[in-house]
């Protein structure tokens, strides 16, 4: 079909949809617009679907979420038996949220797949948590993580609890091409419950035990007892889902002077406080640093709407706040972890880490130190999820710690997705280390930079919306691949890494990489310093990530902005 015939038939299906008429007759000769939402559909990947709010094919809204939902119902019921272990369904604080997460629990009761659906909004490591404590066959979250608010999104999830990986995803997606979205229906939320296909978790059937298994995850819990009461924190959840748990889990392991951000505890679908709910930008952190000033915090912590990702912003010594970034944070609960361990006797022969090929080299170096293997996936968490499963499969490794340069971070194996619950409790502990010591969180990130060199990490998006967005991309990496620099910045591409041919050329030699296929170019350069090139999963953006690093700050930085200057060059076809 065309686009137009895509629209008219949309307004054709839906017309008894009084909202969804009246949004699509207003845009009736509005062509950019209206290729914009019907060009394609919204589509399903590993990271699930995650589009702008809307009518259309491709925007979300109940009727692609119900569509979705029948897909993995169809998908689910290959295998009959292991469909009757049901469903877990959570969402976040973002529009339509709930609404969502109720339709996509009442389709799932239509196509006889019992559903758990969460009685109001909780984080994705508690989704994570339930699933596998549920003995659940998958799971099902709203939300759209870090994104401006006129978007959400709908992310599927296993039954190890981590994201589906790109087989389950194709699976699924071939049922929903073959699903019409006129053939979804609602099973009535009552006859749901009454055939006991529909169950609703209250807050004690999950929570409960998830932070019961949080707080073992705590390294020295004396330490938290003797220095916990003296933290000062200042927290904000953003408005999102992270607020309850957070704040209980910091209470529970001694931590008594926890700031709240008033205006951004309660949910709020808009997000009005800030520009963007996301903790890697520096504005989300306005409102905390002035009630930290107010209550003298040293520290700031703070959550994205699914409570997935951590931010954290220190003070130094002479009173300065600093945010640290996902790679810093990162680093020093790696190094934390493994030199406690150590120190304790209790770091394992077999100890595992794991990070995501884009998140800095440093994590290398800190592994290496403390004969600890580190091992590398493509971005995603759900492929950190699968060498957790890989490892306690073989029993061949155990996993210490997992992060991603875009502030997720996990210690666990209860838990197969990035948990910002997890790490709240794990970064209080080192601030409670560094003052028995008598230094900064700060200090302890420069410690590790002087001990194992300086490493700095730049991140360059460009967003490029709708079709020739897409086209744009497509035509960038063609042309990397076609001819992949020699040089960039004056030093020698030593070896490309191409993930979607799954190969690594270096002096003309080609061996496997040994990961998934995926759209991502890696270019290893000269001393240690790396630019990589991937198209977003989850945005229309191409993000280009240059690392770079040298014996001293003032290098590291000179260096990054030498080359990230020059990599943005790759960006221009």
């Amino acid at each position: 079909m065309t686009i137009h015939e895509n629209y008219e038939q949309w307004l054709k299906d839906f017309a008894e949809d009084k909202e969804t008429v009246k949004e699509l007759e207003a845009i009736r000769g509005d062509e950019k617009e209206i290729e914009d939402r019907f060009y394609t559909e919204l589509s399903f990947g590993t990271a699930g679907m995650r589009g702008v709010l809307g009518a259309g094919m491709n925007r979300m809204n109940k009727y692609n979420v119900r569509r979705a939902t029948k897909g993995l119902a169809g998908h689910l019921l290959k295998n009959p038996e292991e469909a009757k272990r049901g469903v877990v369904i959570a969402y976040d604080s973002r529009r339509c949220s709930a609404e969502f997460a109720k339709d996509a629990a009442l389709v799932l009761c239509a196509e006889g797949v019992p559903a758990c659906l969460f009685d109001a909004l909780r984080p994705v490591p508690i989704l994570s948590y339930a699933v596998r404590h549920l003995h659940a066959i998958a799971g099902i979250v709203i939300t759209a993580s870090h994104n401006p608010p006129q978007y959400n999104g709908y992310k599927v999830y296993g039954e190890d609890g981590a994201q589906v990986g790109p087989e389950t995803a194709e699976g699924i997606t071939q049922v929903i091409r073959a699903t019409k979205y006129t053939d979804c229906r609602l099973m009535d939320e009552q006859e749901a419950l009454d055939k006991g296909l529909l169950k609703i978790i209250g807050n004690k059937e999950v929570d409960d035990d998830y932070i019961a298994q949080v707080k073992t995850l705590s390294i020295n819990p004396d330490l938290l007892r003797t220095e916990g009461p003296k933290l000062n924190i200042v927290y904000t959840p953003i408005h999102g889902s992270g607020n309850v748990p957070v704040r209980r889990v910091l209470k529970e392991i001694g931590l008594t002077n926890v700031a709240v951000v008033k205006e951004q505890e309660l949910p709020d679908p808009n997000f009005s406080t800030v520009k963007v709910p996301n903790p890697e930008d520096p504005g989300a952190y306005t409102l905390a640093f002035k009630l930290a000033e107010e209550v003298g915090a040293s520290v700031i912590f703070a959550t994205d709407p699914d409570c997935d990702r951590l931010g954290v912003a220190v003070k130094d010594g002479a009173g300065e706040w600093h945010l640290l970034t996902g790679n810093q944070i990162g680093c020093v609960l790696l190094y934390y972890i493994l030199s406690s361990k150590q120190k304790a006797g209790t770091l394992p022969k077999d100890g595992a880490a794991v990070k995501s090929i884009v998140s800095t080299s440093l994590a290398n170096r800190i592994c290496e130190s403390f004969g600890v293997t580190m091992f590398e996936t493509l971005t995603g968490f759900k492929f950190i999820g699968e060498k957790i499963q890989q490892f306690m499969d073989k029993g061949d490794h155990t996993f210490l710690f997992g992060f991603e340069e875009s502030y997720g971070f996990l210690s666990s194996t209860f838990v197969r997705d990035k948990d910002g619950v997890n790490a709240s409790l794990l970064i209080s502990e080192v601030a409670c280390a560094c003052m028995a010591e008598g230094i900064t969180l700060y200090d302890k990130v420069q410690e590790i930079f002087k001990k194992y060199g300086y490493f700095v990490e730049n991140v360059v998006s460009t967003t490029l919306p709708g079709k020739d967005g897409l086209t744009k991309m497509k035509e960038i990496m063609a042309g990397l691949r076609t001819n992949p620099p020699k040089e960039i910045a004056g030093m020698k591409v030593t070896a490309v890494r191409d993930y979607l041919k799954g190969i690594r050329t270096a002096d003309g030699r080609e061996e496997p990489t040994g990961l998934p296929t995926s759209d991502v170019l890696y270019f290893e350069l000269e001393k240690g310093c790396w630019v990589c090139v991937r198209p977003s999963g989850t945005e229309p953006k191409i993000k280009l990530y240059v690392n770079t690093n040298a014996p001293d700050k003032a290098a590291a930085e000179a260096l990054n902005r030498e080359l990230g200057e020059a990599s943005k060059a790759l960006l221009n076809g």
